[in-house]
């Protein structure tokens, strides 16, 4: 299977469908096929979410043995120093969107940034490569859902729109959004990595 497969589909290990979709997307602009998988991956923490993103592309990769992505996120807010950073995805499930404008009430400065980081590995590399993404952006006063949208999207407004990610369809949000950047670079890289 995986000898058919190779150099045709890479796989997105991911549970999450709004990350698969937009990432579907992205990819499909570039000619390159992408199957979600489904693997518990290993998710370390760490400061750092390029260390977050190697790893778990390694995990996912033992498990599968086919080319596989893996994307990590996190949002840093300046006010905050930073936080929540790479541990976003835990912030969010334990105080949400409503928790965080808590942390930002009476703040003046809304200044926070977006990043992304897309590992590859596939059994032509020894180690994963990594491409990373950012968006600078404002944390709203409030929360603005749409109709898409998830995690911190509702409240997350990239300079240079007036609507929060989770306003925006999804090919507006790409246009803008961190993880489409860097999934474009990875794209590239790939693309030019072909015969």
């Amino acid at each position: 299977m995986s000898f058919q497969l190779k150099g045709k589909v890479i796989f997105f290990a991911t549970n999450n469908i709004n990350k698969f979709n937009e990432a579907r997307r992205v990819l499909s602009r570039y000619g390159i096929a992408v199957g979600m998988l489904k693997v518990k991956t290993l998710e370390i923490q760490s400061e750092s979410l390029e260390e977050i993103a190697r790893t778990s592309a390694i995990h996912a990769f033992q498990q599968c043995r086919l080319p596989v992505i893996v994307e990590d996120a996190g949002v840093f807010i300046e006010a905050l120093n930073g936080f929540p950073g790479p541990y976003a995805s835990f912030v969010y499930k334990t105080i949400g969107n409503e928790g965080l404008l808590k942390l930002m009430k009476k703040v003046a400065n809304r200044k926070a940034r977006f990043q992304s980081v897309v590992a590859y590995l596939s059994e032509e590399l020894d180690m994963p490569i990594c491409f990373k993404g950012e968006v600078l952006g404002e944390i709203t006063e409030e929360v603005r859902k749409g109709r898409s949208g998830f995690g911190f999207d509702p409240i997350f407004k990239p300079y240079g729109s007036e609507k929060t990610f989770a306003e925006m369809n999804l090919d507006e949000k790409n246009k803008y959004s961190h993880r489409a950047k860097a999934l474009r670079k990875f794209a590239k890289w790939y693309k030019g990595l072909k015969v």
